[in-house]
């Protein structure tokens, strides 16, 4: 069975990653920042007796990465599949958002995951093989207004993760771009958003809560994405991309379908009655 390392495992998608690896068997390293915190894992090894160990990760820091992924390799001698998850969720219209929080933003989302990579990229060169799996988001290809820093990250992600996919192909190594839509998670709780009711584009951040309401009506929950991305890893015919969601295919087919006119125009001023129907039009959600 493979040995498989994923960040952020104390809630969410991590979480339930790493419990779904660990249940078909694999080896599973848990990365989490404080391991001290992580009751729900914990717990779950306990009384399931899975095979799954958690290791004290922090992508925001080389040190702890280093360390880290050491002590993976140390006890493993490997790592078969990384799953790059760990990250933060929040922002607002760009001129609202400080430049200094934008950053903390791509510290986790984006250089998290790059310090990941290049952990782990030597082992799996050398052995010929190896999967490397980003959790980018629906965000990755459609850009509402109010969530350009969030999405700009993710689309960073994604346009490396297209360069990596051609520079390690010759290794026999995978990567794996995973874009769920709305998840069941505590990012939403734990986001930081900048939306003060006098700012210039307010309007724009009561859409964008309008769009969560509509996505919450088809939500994905953290298991569904965990099996996507156990698929993604074992399919004999892996692809580069993964939407998880009803929601984000509506979402990415209704962006296709529009010229880059089009969609910019959505930010013109109407009456909610207005947008919710053009919305409807153009991504077949039901609002009612």
């Amino acid at each position: 069975m493979s040995v498989v390392l994923i960040t952020g495992s104390s809630s969410g998608i991590g979480l339930a990653t790493a419990l779904h690896f660990a249940r078909l068997g694999h080896e599973v390293w848990a990365g989490l920042r404080n391991p001290a915190t992580a009751t729900e894992l914990t717990q779950a090894i306990a009384r399931e007796q899975l095979p799954l160990r958690p290791v004290g990760l922090d992508v925001d820091d080389e040190a702890s990465v280093a360390r880290g992924v050491g002590e993976v390799l140390a006890a493993a001698g490997r790592v078969d599949v990384l799953v790059n998850n760990a990250g933060i969720g929040g922002g607002g219209p760009i001129e609202d958002v400080p430049v200094a929080w934008a950053k903390t933003l791509f510290e986790t989302n984006y250089f998290g995951a790059i310090r990941m990579i290049r952990a782990v990229l030597p082992g799996m060169r050398e052995r010929g093989s190896g999967a490397i799996v980003n959790v980018s988001s629906v965000a990755g290809r459609f850009v509402p207004a109010g969530h350009g820093h969030y999405a700009a990250v993710k689309h960073a992600l994604e346009a490396a993760s297209e360069a990596l996919a051609q520079e390690v192909q010759a290794f026999g190594i995978r990567v794996v771009l995973i874009e769920p839509g709305l998840v069941l998670t505590p990012i939403f709780t734990k986001a930081r958003r900048f939306a003060d009711p006098a700012s210039p584009y307010f309007y724009h951040l009561q859409r964008l809560l309008l769009g969560y309401q509509m996505q919450r009506k088809t939500p994905s929950l953290p298991e569904d994405v965990a099996a996507v991305i156990a698929e993604a890893v074992t399919t004999p015919a892996p692809r580069l991309r993964y939407l998880v969601g009803e929601d984000a295919r509506r979402l990415v087919a209704g962006r296709q379908r529009q010229s880059d006119e089009e969609f910019i125009a959505t930010g013109r001023p109407m009456s909610e009655a207005e947008y919710l129907a053009l919305m409807r039009e153009r991504y077949g959600f039901d609002w009612r």
